[in-house]
């Protein structure tokens, strides 16, 4: 059975003098800083009825997953509850936009896609 650190992914920046690694879970912060940010984002939220998969791999209950391609491409899916009243749409494209700049910017790495899922609604 895997451990927790054989799930664990990092994206690799080879520099002139060694490598630089950057951990899913920093990936992760950074997605949620970002998110939090965001007009009309209640918070990420963990998605009702989490499979047991879910709960094993080290993203459980963040609402965060990140996947790492071949070429260090990333991919987030993030899961979001948003305020009553808010545009749906135009809330995840916010979150989008934020989430694309904050892990480009302070990571160097380019963001393949963002995939937002909007799970709840919440009256503040």
């Amino acid at each position: 059975e895997p451990t927790m650190a054989e799930y664990k992914q990092y994206i690799t920046q080879a520099q002139e003098n060694g490598a630089v690694m950057i951990s899913e879970d920093v990936v992760c912060a950074i997605v949620a800083h970002a998110v939090s940010d965001v007009e009309g984002v209640a918070g990420i939220v963990s998605k009702p009825g989490a499979d047991i998969a879910d709960l094993i791999s080290k993203n459980w209950g963040k609402g965060v997953k990140i996947y790492i391609a071949e070429d260090n491409s990333l991919t987030v899916d993030c899961n979001i509850s948003i305020c009553y009243g808010q545009s749906v749409v135009e809330t995840a494209q916010a979150a989008q936009a934020a989430i694309v700049s904050a892990v480009e910017s302070m990571t160097g790495v380019k963001v393949h896609e963002v995939n937002i899922s909007v799970c709840g609604i919440v009256r503040k």
